[in-house]
C-alpha cells in the first residue's frame, strides 16, 4: 500500500516559542504570538494574497481563533475535516489553505486533486493518524477478512485506501447502525474510545483498533464530577473521543458541530465543554449571553486544571499561511492511485449522509453482508 507523501520543503521565516503549559508536549513548537501590528498587518498580507492566487482559507475549530475568523471574514469556512474538505472541493478557487492537522491536507487533496492544497506547518499531525501506521494496520485487517473495515476521518489517505467506510463523528452512529442491521461484523480504527460509544449505542460487532487521541484522552471524569457541583446548573458538552466514564457524565455527547447545536438549543446559560478548548472561540462567538467552562484534564495539583489543545492544532498561525501563499511551499501531495482508493469510502459516506439528510433510506445503499 502506498503512502500519501508530503514534499520536504519547508516555510523557514516563522519562529516558535514553547507552549504555554510547560508540563505537556514541550515538544511542540507554538508560532510566537503577533503583536496588535504585526496581526494587521498579516492579515492584510493575506487577504491580498489569497485574491492573487486565487486561493481560499478553510480552518477547523481547534485552530487559533485569527485563522478562524480570517477564514470567514475571506469567504472561507470554519467547520470539521470533512466539511472543510467539501468546502475547498466545491469552491471555486483553485488553491486551499488548510490551517488544521496532516490528515485534513490529505483529505482536502482528495476530495480536489487538481487543486494545490497549501499548510502552514507540514510536521502539524494527528495522535490518531500517527498511531494507526498503515502497515500495521493493513495486517489487522488482513488477520480479519470477514469483517468490513470502518475508519474514523482522523487517519492517513493510506488507511483511508485500505477502508471499505469512512466515518465522521457525526455519521459514524448511523452508518455503522446500517451496517449492522445488514449483517456486518465491523473491524474499528483508529480511536477506542468513539468505537467504545458507538458500539455502546448500537450494539454492533466491532473489533477495535487500540487508539486515542492525546487531547480527548485526557478528560478525567472524577475532576468533572468535582466541577459540576461547583456549577450544579450547568450542562456537559462531551465529544465521543472522550473516555467512557466522562462520556458517562454528558448531557449531550456529539460531533463538533453537535456541540454547537446543543449549545445553541439548550436551555441553560452555562456549560462545561470537553473538548479541545480551540471549540471555545466558535462557542462563545455563537452564544455571547452564554459562560463555557473547559472540563479538566488533571487535577489540583497540577500546573493546569485544564491542558485540552492539541499541541499539533497550535502550529498552525498567521506568519504560516502568509508565508505558504508567498511561496508556494508545504504543499499537500498524495499519489494518484491512493487518491481513487481512497475516494471510495469517503463517496459511500458522503452518498449515505446527502440520503439521510435527505429523508431518504440511506440504509439501502449499505449491502447485506456477502453481497457484492
Amino acid at each position: 500500500m502506498n503512502t500519501a507523501t508530503v514534499t520536504s520543503d519547508r516555510v523557514i521565516d516563522v519562529e516558535y516559542e514553547q507552549p504555554a503549559c510547560p508540563t505537556r508536549h514541550a515538544w511542540a513548537r507554538v508560532p510566537v504570538e503577533p503583536t496588535p501590528s504585526q496581526r494587521a498587518e498579516l492579515k492584510d498580507r493575506i487577504r491580498r494574497l489569497l485574491k492573487e492566487r486565487n486561493a481560499v482559507m478553510v480552518s477547523h475549530y481547534y485552530v487559533h481563533p485569527d485563522l478562524q475568523d480570517l477564514a470567514v471574514e475571506t469567504g472561507g469556512i470554519v467547520s470539521d475535516s470533512l466539511e472543510m474538505a467539501r468546502f475547498g472541493r466545491d469552491h471555486p478557487a483553485t488553491t486551499l489553505v488548510v490551517s488544521g492537522v496532516r490528515f485534513m491536507g490529505e483529505t482536502a487533496k482528495i476530495l480536489s486533486p487538481e487543486k494545490t492544497v497549501l499548510m502552514p506547518d507540514l510536521d502539524a499531525n494527528c495522535s490518531l493518524d500517527l498511531g494507526c501506521p498503515i502497515d500495521a494496520f493493513g495486517a489487522f485487517c488482513d488477520a480479519h477478512p470477514d469483517r468490513t473495515v470502518v475508519v474514523y476521518a482522523n487517519t492517513s489517505a493510506a488507511v483511508k485506501a485500505r477502508a471499505d467506510w469512512l466515518v465522521t463523528s457525526s455519521c459514524a452512529l448511523d452508518i455503522v447502525r446500517a451496517l449492522k442491521d445488514k449483517g456486518h461484523k465491523i473491524l474499528w480504527a483508529p480511536d477506542k474510545h468513539l468505537g467504545g460509544y458507538i458500539q455502546r449505542e448500537t450494539g454492533a460487532d466491532m473489533l477495535m483498533w487500540n487508539g486515542s487521541c492525546i487531547v480527548h484522552d485526557e478528560f478525567k471524569a472524577l475532576e468533572l464530577e468535582a466541577l459540576k457541583k461547583d456549577h450544579p446548573g450547568a450542562k456537559v458538552l462531551v465529544h465521543p473521543e472522550s473516555p467512557a466514564e466522562v462520556v458517562a457524565l454528558a448531557d449531550a455527547v456529539g460531533s463538533t458541530s453537535a456541540i454547537l447545536k446543543a449549545a445553541r438549543e439548550m436551555d441553560a446559560s452555562e456549560f462545561i465543554v470537553a473538548t479541545d478548548k480551540g471549540m471555545m472561540h466558535m462557542l462563545r462567538q455563537q452564544n455571547p449571553g452564554k459562560v463555557f467552562i473547559e472540563a479538566p484534564t488533571a487535577g489540583n495539583s497540577a500546573t493546569c486544571k485544564s491542558c485540552a489543545h492539541c499541541p499539533w492544532m497550535a502550529m498552525n498561525g498567521l506568519a504560516g499561511v502568509a508565508s505558504v501563499l508567498e511561496t508556494g511551499l508545504n504543499q499537500i501531495h498524495v499519489d494518484a492511485a491512493l487518491i481513487d482508493r481512497a475516494r471510495v469510502p469517503i463517496d459511500r459516506m458522503l452518498a449515505f449522509t446527502a440520503a439521510h439528510k435527505a429523508g431518504w433510506d440511506a440504509g439501502a445503499l449499505v449491502p447485506d453482508i456477502g453481497a457484492a
